[in-house]
This record gives structure tokens, sequence and C-alpha cells, in this order.
């Protein structure tokens, strides 16, 4: 991930971002926190780096010490000039100097420590040569809710993203469909997403007729069709946090099952929906959506998690799934997109974003769920 963090936050709340993130680690029996350049360096720091290459960079967070950031002496002006860069102090090391001595230096030697998801093995390995005494686990296994709760300034951030999203798929129901290839729609998706505010498209998903029954299809070159349903599910980053929407379209007069399977989803996309409020646990919400399609008996075709959360990334804890019981609280902010797929056929998503409130939920995106007809 690279890029710059939005101008909306200060050195000042970066600095209470490394400061908690450091008391966390604490709680859970760290010794500190090891971040390279990713999604959680950017989140803590306002740091990303314009290249990540095989020199080493790493913040370095320890309980009642002032958070380090190890990095390359070529780099360092560019780190300098992250929004949390007053929040801590640099550590640079020039090329021919070992990087895992100069970060053993700042380690407790027989520490544990939690290591970011996106470091490279080469420098996990590194500083277990050097400090052979030191274990490691990954940061999301560690402390998984630590970027979950948005403060009031992130749901800002996500609402608009959701509503730039909207205005993608609001533009996009409006063009013909069928005789153009899936990439096409995708393209202008894509378009759409840069026209409304996004700075990085992460996906377009066009899956059409059979197509849809396969989740992650993304774009192809078949030809869309009358009589196509047309999942439709695509996002990006605007200002730094993500967007992620679904809604399934239909090119002419659906059949009477093709509306059923899509009353279903939007039932069961309710139903979740309604499952969100404080105390709930991630899985009541899996449970609530997929017990709609289970009813439905298309229970065996629902063959994903209910939603994960977004922020800096698309993709992050919390999860809504079986067996996940972290209870939800106000501010965490996560996708609800059931599905049914059936194969060879068609399939049929819904998902929106909503924010967890103090007695409930609110959707970040609000555009019709009902099934849209296209041309």
């Amino acid at each position: 991930m690279t890029g710059t963090a939005p101008a909306t936050f200060t050195a000042d709340d970066y600095r209470a971002r490394m400061e908690r993130a450091a008391r966390a680690a604490a709680e859970a029996g760290l010794a500190g926190l090891l971040v390279a350049p990713g999604p959680d360096l950017v989140w803590l720091t306002g740091y990303a780096p314009t290249a990540v290459t095989e020199r080493l960079t790493l913040l370095v967070l320890t309980p009642g010490r002032t958070p380090v950031l190890v990095v390359p002496a070529l780099e360092a002006p560019d780190a300098a000039r992250a929004p949390g860069a007053t929040a801590l102090t640099p550590h640079e090391w020039t090329d021919g100097a070992d990087p895992y001595a100069v970060t053993a230096a700042l380690l407790d030697g027989t520490g544990r420590f939690g290591i970011s998801d996106d470091t490279w093995a080469m420098h996990l390995l590194g500083l277990q040569r050097t400090l052979p005494g030191t274990s490691y686990a990954c940061l999301t296994d560690a402390l998984p809710m630590l970027r979950a709760v948005k403060d009031t300034a992130e749901r800002e951030l996500l609402a608009a993203a959701g509503a730039a999203a909207d205005q993608a798929f609001e533009e996009i129901r409006k063009v013909p469909f069928a005789g153009r290839r899936e990439s096409e729609i995708g393209a202008a998706l894509a378009e759409l997403l840069l026209r409304f505010g996004h700075s990085r498209v992460d996906f377009t998903i066009v899956g059409s007729g059979p197509n849809g029954a396969d989740p992650h299809h993304e774009v192809g070159d078949r030809v869309i069709g009358l009589g196509d349903m047309v999942v439709l599910d695509f996002g990006g980053l605007k200002d730094g946090y993500g967007s992620d929407t679904t809604r399934t379209v239909h090119v002419g007069e659906p059949t009477e099952e093709e509306r059923r399977v899509h009353d279903v989803v939007r039932e069961a996309q309710e139903a979740g929906f309604r499952a969100v409020h404080p105390g709930a646990t991630c899985q009541d919400v899996d449970r609530a959506a997929r017990a709609v399609i289970a009813d439905a008996g298309y229970g065996e075709y629902f063959i994903h998690r209910t939603g994960h959360g977004i922020g800096v990334t698309t993709h992050e804890p919390p999860y809504l799934v079986e067996g996940e019981e972290q209870p939800l609280v106000p501010g965490m902010c996560f996708s609800i997109e059931p599905g049914i797929y059936l194969p060879g056929r068609f399939g049929v998503r819904i998902e929106d974003i909503v924010t967890v409130t103090g007695d409930g939920a609110r959707r970040l995106n609000d555009t019709t769920r009902e099934m849209v007809i296209v041309e």
C-alpha cells in the first residue's frame, strides 16, 4: 500500500494511536509491536513509502518509550514528511550496515513481539537470526481489534467513500449492459469510482449469468446478454478509506425464480443488518443472515462469511463468521453481504457497509436493494 494519509488526521492523532497500540501490546503480554510498511503503518503514522523494497523499514512500539521508526537513510526525508513523524524518533541506517543489528539494539532480546502481517519473511528471519531469544505473533492474531473501532473522523471518511460508490452505481445502472463485455462494464465502474473522488480502485467484479455464481469472478470477456443476472461488486480508497458495495442487476425482465432468489438475499441482508447492535457478536450477524437463506432452501449455496471489517483496507477485522464471538461495539465498521450462488446458472449478492451505533447500526450505502432492471 502506497500513497499519503488523509489530511484529516494530525500528529496528535497519530501519537494517540501509537500510544494506544503500545498499551494494547502490553495488555496482551507483548514486549512491543514491530510494524512494516502496509496499512498498519499508515494507520499508526500516516507514512506509506512510495516504494516498498528489500530495505528494512520498521516502526518499533514499546510500552513507555518514544516510538522509533527504523528507516533507510535515503528514505528518511520522505518519512520525515509523514503526518505522524513528529510523534516518533527516526533511526536511520545506511546501505552496508546491518539493519537487523540496528533494530536489535532497540528490542528486548528475550521478548515476544507482535509483528505486522505485511512484514517480509526475509526481515522476520533476519530479526530472529540476530535475536534468537525473541518470538513473534502476527498482529492480526495478537491484536485483532486494533483498527476495528473507528473514531468519528474515520467513520465520516468511510461514509464519504460509501456515498461515492453509491454515485457510481446510480450512474452505471443507466448504461446498456446487453451486448457489452464484462470487462467494459468493469472499466466503466472503475472510471466512475475515480470520477466521484476515489484515488484508487481496488476491484470491480462483474459476474454475468453463470459467472455470477463465482463470488470472486472479477471480470472477463463474456458478452452480457438479455436475461442475464449480473453481480456488481466494486470499491477502492477515497481519502485513504475504503468503499465496498454490491448490487445485483438483471438485463431485461427476470424469471420468477430469479426474483425469488434476489428477494431471499435481500431479506437475508436485512436480517443481518437488524442483528447488529452493541453486545451482539460477529457470529450473531452471520447466523441471522444465514438462517434466512437456509430456511428458503438455499443454505448450501451461501458459501462465504457474511462480512468483513473495512477501514484503511477493504478487508480487515472484524470478520462476521460462525465461531467469531467478538462482541460488537459502537464504531466498528463492516460489510454485510450474504449471497446465493447457483453453479452454472447465476448468483446474487447484496452488500452494504454498516457501522455499529449506540443502539443499533447505520448503513453507509443507500442505493436501492430491490432488483434493478437494466437494458
